[in-house]
């Protein structure tokens, strides 16, 4: 059985497929507000929910306000059987427009941007934002939810259980004749053997259909980077902003102390990205109020590992990879993720450090209000030296008069 594309239609759905969850940062705090619960692993388990109302009800109830009180628990779970259909709606429209914007952003065309926005969508019209059905439904958007449905019960159960969830949704969540295609090609032992790679990313990159080459000059590295910058904001309500503005702060530094124009363009990405990592940490830790406990600061603290390792995969970024992930180190070598000394930290390193720390305080937190100018700046002075570089204290205060 072959679907017939054309290669501009297999390109759609490859890229599809891969950005399939564009958009998912954009509902993490709700999610670990709404549940009270870590959003990572409650998103993780839905996805493995049976169909039908009961068992949604059972993990609503088993997994919201876990590690919560008693009181929590109750108020969070009368919420929900209150309000829960809304706050389902909001959610998923949330996380699909959010998704296809950034889509867009990246300069996909709308053929992919729609198959991001409609991956709820089921094939029988029960899904969301929508209620589209059938045909209706983006192509892309229906094989990335096969695929979302095929890898999820893999990773549970193995070859078998993908193949049986697959079949079990088919004609309700998903298109019947692609469920059969999945059938098929999955019967085969060397769809398994690739799959299961250890370099499945190299397998997929050999999968990719033929395009025409794009060139990605500097205007697409700046694209791609304030995209991803917003990815990474969109997963608390208290860094909305954030990568943007120490960017923002980062050019009028650098421009200040006199970096190299080409330099500073290089930089401005580099500080859109030094949070990365932190779609890897708990919303939970992002949105508490009070002092993290020691194994919650250590989750934390690994959102700078988690850049690095982030931004050393992607070959246009990976020289930006060691300058963004050191924001944390400090002059003084107490810093992290590996205590650099002073001489270890470069410029720009040093740069995107005072930017993040005067945003940090200038802006809203889940434990105080954001402070004034005057007072963060004031605060900053006194690590000069320690934390913060001397320069670029003093180009700090000049870009933000």
């Amino acid at each position: 059985m072959s679907l017939g594309l054309s290669a501009p239609a297999r390109r759609r759905l490859h890229y599809a497929v891969l950005l399939k969850d564009l958009g998912c940062s954009s509902n993490a705090a709700r999610i670990a507000e709404l549940y009270a619960t870590d959003d990572r692993g409650f998103k993780a388990s839905w996805k493995t929910i049976p169909e039908g109302l009961p068992a949604t009800l059972k993990f609503v109830f088993a997994k919201t306000g876990e590690g919560a009180g008693l009181r929590t628990k109750i108020g969070r779970i009368a919420h929900i059987l209150k309000n829960g259909d809304a706050v389902a709606q909001e959610m998923i429209e949330t996380r699909c427009t959010r998704g296809a914007e950034i889509a867009r952003m990246l300069r996909f065309d709308e053929g992919v941007a729609a198959g991001v926005f409609s991956l709820d969508e089921h094939f029988d019209g029960s899904g969301r934002p929508e209620g589209l059905a059938g045909d209706a439904i983006p192509l892309e958007a229906r094989v990335a939810l096969l695929a979302q449905v095929a890898d999820v019960f893999h990773q549970v159960g193995g070859r078998d259980a993908a193949r049986a969830e697959v079949a079990r949704r088919a004609g309700s969540w998903l298109d019947p004749q692609l469920a059969a295609c999945f059938q098929m090609v999955s019967s085969d032992e060397g769809f398994w053997r690739d799959y299961e790679s250890p370099a499945i990313d190299a397998v997929v990159a050999r999968l990719a259909p033929p395009e025409e080459e794009v060139g990605v000059d500097e205007d697409y590295l700046d694209a791609i980077a304030a995209a991803f910058g917003a990815v990474v904001d969109a997963k608390s309500p208290f860094t909305g902003g954030h990568s943007g503005r120490v960017a923002s702060y980062a050019d009028a530094m650098s421009g200040a102390m006199q970096v190299d124009p080409a330099r500073r363009r290089w930089l401005h990405r580099a500080a859109l990205l030094h949070d990365i990592g932190k779609l890897g940490v708990s919303s939970r830790l992002l949105e508490k109020p009070g002092k993290l406990a020691e194994e919650e600061w250590a989750e934390m603290r690994d959102h700078a590992r988690h850049t690095r390792d982030v931004l050393a995969r992607i070959g246009c970024m990976a020289d930006m990879a060691d300058v963004a992930a050191a924001h944390h180190e400090r002059l003084d070598g107490t810093g992290y993720p590996l205590g650099l000394e002073a001489r270890e930290i470069t410029l720009e390193t040093r740069i995107i450090t005072a930017c993040d720390f005067y945003d940090a305080l200038t802006a809203d937190r889940p434990y105080r209000a954001a402070m004034s100018r005057e007072d963060a700046l004031a605060i900053i002075e006194r690590d000069i030296g320690k934390a913060v570089d001397g320069d670029c204290y003093d180009a700090l205060v000049a870009a933000t008069r």
